[in-house]
């Protein structure tokens, strides 16, 4: 029998053979979504006509072992997790224009060129404008296929013909199911599109890539089970106007969620960065408010540029305003400034700016964010051979950081001659003979002395 749909509400689960504004079940309005309502399966069988799973035991589980595939592009094989894994469904948001079908295509051709078959679903674009980017990126193969449709079934068809071992659809929010009435990118067909994508994943053991939009607030557009269906949720961030881009994980059940890759946008597409600390601190400041500081990001040490600026606040209510940085955080930092060190800071607009457009979550990042405020407020530079690490409590104490020996190393390879450090660190961390001198303070008033800021 064919599927029919329903229209179900999401706050209550009431079910209308029609659309309704409000739900006659909870009184809600705008809830009823549109779904595909399959016919009722016997008991000894699925809807789809196969028998049921049956239970296995933990024990007598078999693991697969199947090794992953390298796209060739290590910053995407860094934030994958070490490569693409065969089935896995990932999903890639980021502003428009910003650069997610250029780091597809590249992928993918390179793909190619290790033997596989690649298809290349695009019903934004011609396939004369697919052609013309690959040419401009240098991709050119006779087993990466192109399609440029609107509906889910082009896909299935174009699958049962290539066999190919990894598919790009671009975009969801394009692609629409034939039996579903709703628009295209409505929330039921992104839905329906992405449980036919992952059951195509699954099912055939194809690896599959999913462009995204995202909305104004910076989210990926369509409803939240999607993120919580794929394997893996990568965001492409940056200034368009910019050469650099970050590509960060927000979800990945191959790997760490935790990892960034780095790209520069070049004539001939998006070209990864080998050493991003260096390029980070290219143009690094040498006047008072600016500190560096080393920030793990998923394993990876990066030395970044803290930057601090404060002005008499004149509109009343002093602003705290930070770019890359938590705010509230800084609000935080201000007060201990005050309370632990005497460095009034309540009547003053302060900006905190994170240099390169990279964000900074880990609050071992604190000690620099103190001791930029304090250079800025004294008007005496930070010393530039200097680094810092530390959290900073609200008693004003220096706590420890972790994954140390591989920040300092980081800090020495590019040249700095001596790191701030909370003193527990100094006496637990044991690294090789030739390192940096390490300068351990217990608080926040002996880091000033240590940078001579006091």
């Amino acid at each position: 029998m064919k599927p029919r749909s329903v229209y179900v509400c999401q706050a209550c689960g009431y079910q209308a053979p029609k659309w309704l504004g409000r739900c006659p079940g909870c009184q809600a309005w705008s809830t009823l979504i549109e779904e595909i309502q399959a016919s009722a399966p016997t008991p000894a069988t699925a809807a789809s006509g196969e028998p049921f799973g049956q239970p296995v035991a933990l024990s007598r589980v078999v693991m697969d072992t199947a090794a992953r595939v390298t796209t060739g592009i290590e910053e995407l094989d860094r934030v994958l997790g070490g490569g693409l894994t065969t089935g896995s469904l990932v999903l890639v948001g980021g502003d428009p224009g910003i650069g997610k079908s250029t780091l597809l295509l590249q992928a993918v051709g390179q793909l190619t060129r290790r033997g596989q078959r690649a298809l290349y679903l695009s019903a934004e674009e011609s396939l004369a404008q697919i052609k013309m980017r690959a040419e401009r990126l240098g991709v050119a193969s006779d087993t990466l296929f192109l399609l440029s449709d609107t509906r889910i079934e082009a896909l299935d068809a174009a699958i049962e013909q290539l066999q190919p071992a990894v598919i790009v659809v671009d975009s969801i929010q394009t692609v629409g199911v034939s039996e579903l009435e709703s628009a295209i990118g409505s929330v039921a067909q992104i839905r329906a599109v992405t449980q036919h994508l992952m059951h195509i994943a699954k099912g055939r053991n194809i690896a599959t890539f999913v462009v995204g939009h995202v909305t104004k607030d910076g989210t990926i557009a369509g409803p939240k089970v999607m993120e919580h269906m794929v394997d893996t949720v990568l965001y492409f961030e940056g200034e368009r106007t910019g050469p650099f881009r970050i590509l960060r994980a927000h979800k990945n059940r191959f790997g760490s969620a935790q990892e960034i890759g780095i790209f520069e946008m070049q004539v001939q597409g998006l070209v990864p960065v080998a050493n991003p600390s260096a390029l980070f601190l290219s143009q690094r400041a040498t006047a008072p408010g600016a500190v560096v500081i080393t920030s793990m990001e998923g394993s990876r040490p990066l030395l970044l540029e803290i930057q601090a600026l404060t002005a008499p606040a004149v509109y009343g209510t002093a602003r705290r305003t930070a770019v890359g940085f938590d705010p509230q955080r800084v609000a935080m930092l201000c007060a201990v400034l005050d309370r632990r060190a005497g460095l009034e800071t309540g009547n003053m607009d302060i900006y905190i700016n994170v240099a390169g457009g990279v964000r900074i979550s880990e609050p071992a990042a604190d000690l620099g964010v103190i001791l930029a405020l304090a250079s800025t407020v004294r008007n005496i530079a930070v010393p530039t051979d200097v680094v810092v690490i530390g959290e900073v409590g609200l008693a004003g104490e220096i706590r420890g950081a972790s994954y140390l020996p591989a920040r300092i190393q980081e800090a020495q390879r590019l040249g700095f001659s001596r790191c701030v450090v909370p003193k527990i660190d100094v006496e637990r961390w044991q690294g090789p003979k030739a390192r940096l001198p390490l300068t351990g303070v217990e608080r926040v008033s002996a880091a000033l002395a240590a940078v001579d800021l006091q």
